[in-house]
């Protein structure tokens, strides 16, 4: 896969100027952007892969839910519907796809959950119901630009950052670096808990923010228990478990684990994985499974698994909680 991407190193250039020239529209005027008057939070990355948007999400969640109607929307990818869809308790990973059904199972009686690969009709469409949001968070829109976002917030993490990567087909970007001026906030994510102030200030001058942009850096922090359908285990105490993973990057939880001293074989999917038939009887084979709450969400559906299956829930932890939460929410003051 390495050797075909640098084989496809001559299409670099052509797709460069492809996605520039379309930021350049947009950017111009002469491709339209729609623009609202209440807020809309955009959560995305320039790259491919996991940058931590749905703990992000999560985390926009947790923040303004005690105080405003949250909708999230979504695209849904992999769903195996179309068009607008609202969670409702019918809702499954297969109906609305995997990370908004995340958020519908557990903040189900608190927000709004939709999905539409047509941002600007899904956020039509939830201003149409009886009990319109107050705030719309968008997951994974940055490159969206049919919709212009009020507030954006730009994922990169501390391992592949954008500033030192090129774009597809060789490296992993969706755009040229210079998409990046477009966010209000830059959050370097799944850095090392130990991370220096020399090394933040070296990320820094990388990043080489705007005068209107603010840099954060978040880490990934574990819970100590992991969780099924109907029982907690403390993650000290499991044995001989399996670990399955379909998420872009299952690095940091291998890592994590394996600092635990735990022993356990480790099945790896692709990102979203599709579960099959034949999944599913290799899975009940394993008398203990751990996987990421992503995953959960799509296995849970099935019995046989019901006693043995496990999520290892996240947080996500900013630096300086206390500024990015007063960003956040002066620029919900401003527009509400």
């Amino acid at each position: 896969m390495i050797f075909l991407r640098y084989i496809l190193l001559p299409i670099v250039p052509i797709y460069y100027l492809v996605t520039w020239l379309r930021n350049i529209l947009y950017d111009f005027g002469i491709k339209k952007s729609v623009s609202y008057n209440f807020p809309v939070i955009c959560v995305g990355n320039l790259s491919v892969g996991g940058t931590g948007k749905t703990p992000m999400i999560e985390y926009l969640i947790n923040l303004l839910k005690d105080d405003y109607l949250v909708a999230t929307l979504s695209r849904g990818y992999k769903r195996k519907t179309e068009g607008f869809q609202l969670a409702n308790i019918d809702a499954t990973a297969e109906s609305i796809g995997d990370e908004p059904y995340q958020f519908y199972n557990k903040f189900k009686n608190d927000i709004l959950v939709a999905v539409d690969a047509n941002r600007n009709n899904g956020i039509k469409q939830l201003q149409l119901i009886d009990k319109q949001p107050d705030v719309i968070l968008l997951d994974d829109a940055f490159q969206h630009r049919k919709v212009k976002a009020g507030f954006n917030i730009l994922l990169t993490t501390y391992n592949n950052p954008y500033f030192k990567d090129i774009v597809l087909p060789t490296g992993n970007l969706r755009e040229p670096r210079s998409g990046a001026k477009r966010a209000n906030i830059i959050i370097v994510t799944k850095c090392p808990k130990d991370l220096s102030e020399a090394e933040k200030n070296s990320i820094l001058k990388q990043v080489d923010p705007e005068t209107n942009q603010h840099v954060f850096f978040s880490s990934i922090s574990y819970s100590n228990s992991v969780i099924s359908s109907e029982a907690t285990k403390a993650v000290e105490d499991l044995e001989d478990f399996t670990l399955v993973t379909g998420i872009a990057n299952a690095s940091p939880l291998v890592h994590f684990l394996g600092d635990k001293g735990l022993k356990f074989e480790h099945l790896n999917f692709k990102d979203h994985h599709d579960f099959s038939k034949q999944d599913i009887i290799e899975l009940n084979k394993r008398a203990l499974i751990v996987t990421t709450e992503k995953d959960f969400m799509r296995l849970k559906q099935y019995e046989s698994l019901k006693d043995k299956l496990f999520y290892l829930p996240i947080n996500v932890v900013i630096n300086d909680e206390v500024r990015i939460n007063k960003l956040i929410k002066d620029f919900l003051k401003i527009k509400l």
